[in-house]
């Protein structure tokens, strides 16, 4: 099973980028997908899950500027950011687990991280 993310850059405060995650080596349509990030110095934190058979959710400090969505036909991933923030910067994972969570452990394969950085 792996995990491609993809569509991470530079971007300046207040601007838009879409992440991608495209999933290999599996069937997902009955799994969660979800984002995590690492910023620079701090650990892994959870963005944004979508179970198969559940509404999406979202961290506090994301919610109302991005927005997740999933393809089950095409196993991909995709996180909209909008509204982006300095405090945006990090490192953007996706993830694929048997439930929503925000706790690592429930998410068994990892992407390899796509950065976006928000300065101007």
């Amino acid at each position: 099973v792996q995990l491609q993310a993809s569509g991470g850059g530079l971007v300046q405060p207040g601007g838009s980028v879409t992440l991608s995650c495209a999933a290999s080596g599996g069937t997902f349509s009955r799994k969660t997908m979800a984002w995590f990030r690492q910023a620079p110095g701090k650990e892994r934190e959870f963005v944004s899950a979508f179970p198969w058979d559940d509404q999406s959710s979202y961290a506090d400090s994301v919610k109302g500027r991005f927005t997740i969505s999933r393809d089950n036909a095409k196993n991909t991933a995709t996180l909209q950011m909008n509204s982006l923030k300095p405090e945006d910067t990090a490192v953007y994972y996706c993830a694929v687990g048997r439930r929503r969570s925000v706790f690592e452990p429930y998410y068994d394969y990892w992407g390899q991280g796509t950065q976006v950085t928000v300065s101007s």
